[in-house]
């Protein structure tokens, strides 16, 4: 099936984006995707991207077509899934200034399966339903773009707005909870991760002044683990990416084979 154009050059990154449905022998992309082949990466009949289905598969493409806002495309393999083989959820509390772009982009890029903008006692910035509505609509399109550039098999879903409660309530059973805390009591990450690693993890970041005790205890009261990432204290958008980054090697995602 394949042949032509269909491969990369060699030392390119094969680009990809998501189709929708599932993978199917011929494809039409419309729309703003259509654009964003045509117009963004430039690419043309002939020309080989990556493609993701909502089925989570991952194959590879080649342009056969291009119409108006169309572009059709015709699988030429399957290829092997980019998704790391453990789940993680970052709850990420509502950071100040534009911090929340970054920490959507860079957790998509290192794995993440999902997002959850966290409204705590200590977070500066507050926003209505309508700003609520804006900025998850910003942040999921950060998510796909981010999605799209390294290669993933899906993109992860950016919200709800949560409260520690109604986190809580929509972790399933297996899944474990972990709490980023300098304070005391807390336990290593890496300690943690040697002895009680599982399937899928949430992760809490608390906003620049950090969780209340009060919302540390409560995550404690709810069956969470409170862990420290070391002897330096790191900034919001950089302590959830860094234990998402410790998560993602210990179980084989990061470092190669």
């Amino acid at each position: 099936m394949g042949g032509g154009r269909c491969l990369p050059k060699p030392g390119l990154t094969m680009r990809r984006i998501f189709v929708p449905g599932p993978l199917a022998d011929f494809m039409d992309v419309k729309g703003e995707s259509a654009r964003h082949i045509g117009f963004s990466l430039r690419m043309a009949v002939g020309d080989a991207l990556g493609v993701a289905g909502q089925d989570g598969r991952c194959g590879e493409a080649e342009i056969v077509r291009m119409t108006g806002d169309t572009v059709t495309l015709a699988l030429k393999k399957i290829i092997d899934s980019t998704e790391p083989p453990v789940d993680v959820w970052l709850a990420q509390a509502l950071p100040k200034s534009d911090k929340m772009d970054f920490i959507v982009q860079k957790a998509v890029e290192l794995g993440v399966k999902g997002l959850f903008p966290l409204q705590a006692a200590n977070c500066v910035v507050r926003y209505d339903p309508a700003k609520q509505a804006d900025k998850l609509r910003r942040w999921q399109k950060i998510a796909q773009e981010a999605a799209q550039q390294c290669g993933r098999g899906v993109i992860p879903e950016v919200g709800p707005f949560v409260t520690l409660p109604s986190l809580f309530d929509q972790v399933p059973a297996d899944t474990r909870v972990l709490t980023l805390y300098e304070g005391p009591g807390r336990e290593g990450l890496r300690s943690i991760l040697s002895t009680d690693f599982c399937g899928s993890w949430v992760l809490i970041v608390g906003p620049e002044g950090g969780l209340a005790e009060a919302e540390v205890e409560y995550c404690r009261s709810r069956g969470a683990r409170t862990a420290g990432l070391g002897p330096r204290i790191l900034r919001t958008e950089t302590a959830g990416l860094a234990a998402l980054s410790a998560i993602m090697y210990e179980c084989g995602d990061l470092g190669g084979m």
